[in-house]
């Protein structure tokens, strides 16, 4: 995501996210210190590949705390009283039917940042949840995906 973007979050996925971070940066860092000084005391540091392990372990972790605080400092806040529900928008729960299959599917579309594709959650800018934006019930659309053209039908929006 390129810097300056906005990230819409509900509050819910906000305080966790907050929680987490926290954790990370107290508990999180604790750990990393003590791995590196389990890992020095094993000897010359020049030769120790379990320091440059922990060092590197540390790197990539601090890396995670400095996106996590970019994610939180564009963070806007939705509030679905905002939107109507005739329409398919950002934390709309969408049954639909897979017209070729004639399977039923069931999602909500939420940001990039929450998406979470085993608990339902699919990102707005996915080619499905692209595909379903402003659809109304009872249309049709189609989606083009990876795996070619799908077609689906919208059932219901929530």
């Amino acid at each position: 995501m390129a810097q300056g973007q906005f990230v819409y979050l509900t509050r819910e996925r906000l305080v966790e996210l907050e929680k987490e971070l926290k954790e990370m940066k107290t508990n999180g860092r604790k750990k990393m210190a003590e791995k590196i000084a389990t890992a020095r005391a094993h000897g010359d540091l020049s030769e120790n590949a379990e320091y440059d392990a922990a060092k590197e372990e540390q790197g990539l972790f601090e890396l995670k705390i400095s996106k996590m605080e970019d994610i939180l400092s564009r963070v806007r806040i939705i509030d679905t009283s905002q939107f109507e529900n005739d329409k398919v928008h950002i934390l709309s729960k969408v049954k639909i039917k897979n017209l070729k299959t004639k399977k039923l599917f069931e999602y909500i579309l939420v940001s990039p940042e929450e998406a979470d594709f085993q608990a339902g959650k699919i990102s707005l800018t996915s080619p499905v949840g692209k595909g379903l934006m402003g659809a109304k019930v009872g249309e049709k659309v189609q989606v083009k995906a990876p795996a070619g053209i799908l077609e689906f039908e919208i059932l219901s929006i929530e």
